[in-house]
């Protein structure tokens, strides 16, 4: 089981209880509500691979999009 707490403290960023973090693929985010939601994203906003519905993914990469600034150097 994924330990949330650390999920949330190591986040590069989190808004509206996704976490948000970099990784070498682009970007991972996790549900901290519902932590068996998580979804992998290209730098281009692409999927790679997700556990999440396609509303929520539309819902998260809106949130990625508009905050990509902070998670950029």
């Amino acid at each position: 089981m994924v330990n949330v707490q650390q999920v949330a403290d190591a986040a590069d960023m989190i808004v509206n209880g996704y976490a948000f973090s970099r990784c070498p693929e682009g970007f991972r985010v996790l549900n901290l509500n519902r932590p068996d939601r998580a979804v992998v994203f290209s730098p281009a906003a692409e999927v790679l691979e997700t556990s999440m519905d396609d509303i929520e993914i539309q819902i998260v990469r809106g949130y990625l999009e508009k905050n990509r600034a902070l998670l950029e150097d």
